[in-house]
């Protein structure tokens, strides 16, 4: 069984979270994806939302953990609170993301049932996260 490591970013506006629209799987998620080869999890985050909202983020630390067993692979997602500290909100990564909406956290948590309790990774705290 092959593991998989995705990294997604959790950013917030008041108390809505921003969406992005997955083209290949029609669902809504945070901004993320897998991390490609010697990249580390926060460099990972970083990119993909970049790529896929034109947005720089930087990363406070882990919102939450959930993994999932999918199509033979053990797969980790990993995602981390984040501030928007520039670029412009546009699509980057067309052949992948169709859309991108600020959502409320009630809206957000029907629109993604695997981490339906958006609410909680908005308002409590987070875990360090240190590449050693």
């Amino acid at each position: 069984m092959k593991r998989v490591d995705v990294a997604y970013v959790l950013l917030q506006k008041e108390d809505r979270v921003l969406l992005v629209h997955n083209k290949k799987h029609d669902s809504w998620s945070l901004p993320g994806g897998g991390v490609e080869a010697e990249e580390t999890l926060a460099q990972a985050a970083v990119r993909e939302v970049k790529e896929e909202t034109g947005l720089a983020v930087t990363l406070q630390g882990i919102a939450g953990i959930n993994e999932a067993f999918l199509k033979g692979n053990h797969v980790l997602f990993i995602t981390f609170h984040g501030t928007i500290v520039g670029g412009t909100e546009q699509i980057e990564d067309t052949d992948t993301v169709s859309a991108m909406n600020w959502t409320d956290a009630k809206a957000a948590a029907e629109m993604m049932p695997y981490l339906a309790d958006v609410w909680s990774l908005m308002l409590e705290g987070e875990a360090p996260y240190r590449l050693q």
